[in-house]
């Protein structure tokens, strides 16, 4: 049954991921989300075959079946990552699954959308060098908002009967989290006149602190430093094996 479950959470969120790339790549252009998709490079329309996540890379070889393009890396990644996206998020409220159903498909609904636009902030921001405000903002909103409906970090236990997806009003702690994790940020963008950080990842650390609370934002926080170091690492020895190559 499990294991049914996660398979079908898994291709759910490799779905998804299809769509998010397609948000990513025309995000910001004159394209509309809706049409049928088509090659970035000689624009002929995609057939059916061509659409299945992760697989349609895999057996077209990593290139358009038209013009022998490459496709980028970027289409497989940004499914597989939203597909297990999906299978964490199952895993880490699969209680309430048996519970209360209602339940878990809210929670479920809500920290999928909020970490799916977390997936396309971050996916954007490796391509262009840039976090879009508007995408922030949707994003600290829906953070904001669910500081009045969620209640699933405050330690309860599940057999407490105590409630978790309700309306009420956010504690101090939970409201102050956001502005206490984006203040840094903040700071060595205003001290360094944007030459250390942009203030864009203060605008969006702020709707982490909300979504995550203080303690786990934190951990966030130390998650992405380390993994900024180790792929900036990796992009410097990668530039100088090209150049000496």
């Amino acid at each position: 049954m499990i294991s049914l479950l996660l398979a079908t959470f898994f291709i759910l969120g490799l779905i998804i991921g299809s769509f998010l790339n397609v948000v990513i790549l025309r995000f910001n252009t004159q394209r509309s989300l809706g049409g049928r998709s088509g090659c970035m490079t000689c624009e002929s329309t995609l057939r059916w075959y061509e659409l299945i996540p992760v697989f349609s890379f895999l057996g077209l070889g990593g290139r358009c079946r038209n013009c022998k393009s490459k496709i980028s890396l970027q289409y497989p990644l940004v499914e597989l990552a939203s597909g297990i996206i999906f299978v964490l998020l199952f895993l880490e409220f699969q209680d309430f699954f048996l519970i209360n159903p209602k339940v878990f498909f809210a929670i479920f609904i809500y920290y999928a959308f909020a970490f799916s636009l977390l997936l396309v902030i971050a996916t954007y921001d490796l391509r262009h060098k840039i976090i879009p405000d508007s995408l922030s903002l949707i994003f600290g909103i829906l953070a904001f908002a669910g500081l009045f409906f969620f209640d699933i970090s405050s330690g309860q236990s599940l057999s407490s009967n105590a409630p978790i997806f309700y309306a009420h009003l956010p504690s101090w702690d939970s409201f102050l989290s956001g502005i206490y994790i984006a203040l840094p940020f903040a700071f060595f963008w205003f001290v360094s006149s944007g030459r250390w950080m942009g203030l864009g990842d203060a605008k969006l650390s702020l709707g982490i602190g909300w979504l995550l609370g203080l303690p786990l934002a934190l951990s966030s926080l130390v998650v992405a430093f380390w993994s900024g170091a180790v792929w900036g690492i990796a992009l410097i020895i990668f530039s100088r094996n090209s150049k000496k190559g």
